[in-house]
Formats: C-alpha cells, structure tokens, sequence
C-alpha cells in the first residue's frame, strides 16, 4: 500500500470517528471523576427527613422498596448498602442516606444531566450491537494509530528517528500504573 493510501485512511478514519473519539474521551474523564461529583446528573432538591429504621439485619431490598414508597419516591430501587453507621439507598432518581442510629437523613432529588449522561452510557452500555461498533472503533484507532506513524517523511521528526522514542513512552506509562496500582 503506498503511504498516500495510509495517508487517506488516516485522514477518513479520524474525520468519521471525531464526534465518537470527543465524545468517548469526555464521557472518559467524567467517568474518571465520578466518585468525587456525579455528572450524569444535578441536584434539584435536598430535604432532610427523619425516619423509624428496624434492626440492621431487617434492612434489605423489601425494605428499601417500602421505605421509598413512604417517602413519596416512585422511581425504580437500584442498590442499597450500610456503611460506616449509614444506610445508603440509591433510586432511578433520588438518593438517600440516613443514619442508622438516629434515623435522620437526606433525600436528594436529582435529573439526570442532558448530553452528559447520554455520552456517558457509552462507556457502559453492553449491547450487542453497540459491542459490535465499539470492537471496531477500536481497531479503527489501532489503524490510525499505525497509520499516523508513518505520515511523517524522513528527517529529524519522524518516527523512525523520534516517534518510537514517544510511543515507547506512551506504552510503558500505562504499564508502570497498572504495576504500581496491582
């Protein structure tokens, strides 16, 4: 193949998935975050309450059904948990956490964040269909990864004198976190 070919898929291939390479990469550094803010969606109402809680052992997803049905919340149950004194009951919607002692709480009311929260089940959907395009948007950054090392010419900027020197780098720090973090 000559490297006008390589070229023009190069160019093709990074012009067709732009708009997903965008939109991956800041769903990417939102995911990245999520433990510290929640941008798929915004607080549109916080409201303290004060409820009568069983023995911890009686709290399960029956009870966290009920308890959201007795606060007025008619949205889908998606996890509850106790941690650290607290009990944490997750809705479609809302949020509440409530102390296991004394019952008093809070109830966050939110909506999920137009654009953001769409982009962001990219990252998690597990379709098939979606798998299916995802696997070759993969390869596709595979190609224009290959493919833009050897646009540049000969010479000092090229990668057989200094791009294998970067993209050895770029292989190597990933692989020092995942060896640092295991």
């Amino acid at each position: 193949m000559k490297k006008k070919n390589f070229r023009n898929l190069h160019r093709d291939l990074g012009y067709f998935y732009i708009g997903l390479i965008i939109s991956f990469a800041f769903s990417g550094l939102m995911m990245n975050h999520r433990d510290s803010w929640h941008p798929e969606k915004y607080t549109t109402k916080t409201k303290m309450i004060q409820v009568q809680l069983p023995e911890e052992n009686q709290i399960n997803e029956k009870f966290a059904e009920a308890l959201g049905v007795k606060l007025g919340i008619d949205d889908k149950l998606r996890k509850h948990s106790i941690k650290k004194g607290s009990l944490k009951i997750s809705f479609e919607n809302h949020d509440l956490e409530i102390d296991l002692k004394t019952g008093k709480g809070e109830m966050v009311t939110f909506i999920k964040t137009p654009i953001i929260s769409q982009a962001m089940k990219l990252h998690k959907s597990t379709s098939n269909f979606w798998i299916y395009y995802s696997d070759i948007f993969a390869l596709s950054l595979i190609a224009i990864a290959l493919t833009g090392t050897i646009m540049v010419k000969g010479g000092k900027f090229s990668f057989k004198e200094r791009g294998w020197k970067l993209a050895l780098a770029g292989v190597l720090f990933p692989l020092l976190f995942l060896f640092l973090l295991s």
